[in-house]
């Protein structure tokens, strides 16, 4: 791609910061919406929980890339906070999406960052994009969240949901909390270890990204998952390897669910999830293992 104008919402979170330093390196004009006052030419004001952009400020952008919203996995799934996840996302892209379509020239390309939890729990079934949504809170989210982009595929942007699954990096997301507990020596599997982890690099979520950012033609979802999911036990005896430690601290499935509540189904619930027209299109992924992801992670 030539060097564009590129906005992206969630540049300080996991994906995000690592996107927009990609980004950046290739000599992309890169411009950051942030919830605060903007402080800096490059940033641009708004609210997704308000439903406020800052339209004006999006004339000549190439692409837009959302990846913003509360932290799932950070907190207890309270009533009140599962609202803000939903407003947070739904709101959020509603009003990136109108703002888009408001413009005499849309971008051409819209990035809504999504989540293979829109499958919900699919057991030892290998599911691919042509799966229909689960059930539970996380499903109807993630089929709100992508719903609420249609006023800029009705404008004649190309929309792109990529379905991210569990990033593996050092800091931040799920893995920036195993990490510490398994080189302390206290990893270990959760629940009897069967359930399906659709895991995927973090050099591999950002090449995905941009990827689907210059490939013309590309639209709708994108599984963004390594090819072949292990089950928790299985990525838990790779994590004891690569880190030289043991892995014998199982933490039962009533323990989990007792700390974390409904957001247990998300840890011991199984997602095995198969990114089928990523690789169609050509995609190549540079850390295909579990291996290989966990040592690219910590270097």
């Amino acid at each position: 791609m030539e060097h564009s104008r590129i906005a992206v919402a969630g540049s300080s979170g996991l994906i995000g910061s690592a996107l927009v330093r990609s980004l950046v390196a290739d000599g992309h004009e890169v411009l950051r919406l942030v919830r605060r006052t903007p402080g800096a030419a490059d940033e641009l004001q708004w609210d997704p929980e308000r439903k406020y952009v800052d339209a004006a400020g999006l004339a000549g952008c190439d692409v837009v890339v959302n990846l913003a919203g509360a932290n799932v996995g950070s907190r207890r799934w309270t009533e009140a906070y599962k609202a803000r996840l939903r407003r947070g996302r739904v709101l959020g892209t509603a009003a990136l999406a109108e703002a888009m379509a408001a413009l005499d020239t849309p971008p051409r390309v819209f990035v809504n960052g999504s989540a293979i939890g829109y499958y919900g729990d699919t057991g030892e079934r290998a599911v691919d994009e042509s799966a229909p949504p689960g059930e539970g809170f996380l499903p109807s989210l993630v089929k709100e969240w992508e719903g609420a982009a249609a006023p800029a595929q009705d404008a004649g942007v190309r929309t792109v949901f990529p379905r991210t699954g569990l990033v593996v990096a050092r800091h931040g997301g799920a893995w920036g909390r195993l990490f510490p507990l398994f080189k302390a020596g206290l990893g270990g599997r959760m629940g009897d270890g069967r359930q399906y982890w659709s895991f995927v690099s973090l050099h591999d979520e950002v090449a995905a990204i941009r990827h689907l950012i210059d490939t013309d033609g590309l639209s709708g979802p994108f599984n963004v998952t390594a090819p072949q999911p292990l089950t928790n036990r299985e990525i838990t005896e790779a994590m004891g390897r690569v880190l030289h430690r043991p892995t014998l601290f199982a933490v039962p499935a009533p323990v989990l669910r007792a700390v974390l509540g409904e957001m247990a189904g998300d840890v011991l619930g199984s997602q095995r999830v198969l990114p089928r027209r990523l690789l169609e299109s050509g995609f190549t992924f540079a850390f295909p293992e579990i291996e290989a992801a966990i040592r690219a992670a910590t270097e």
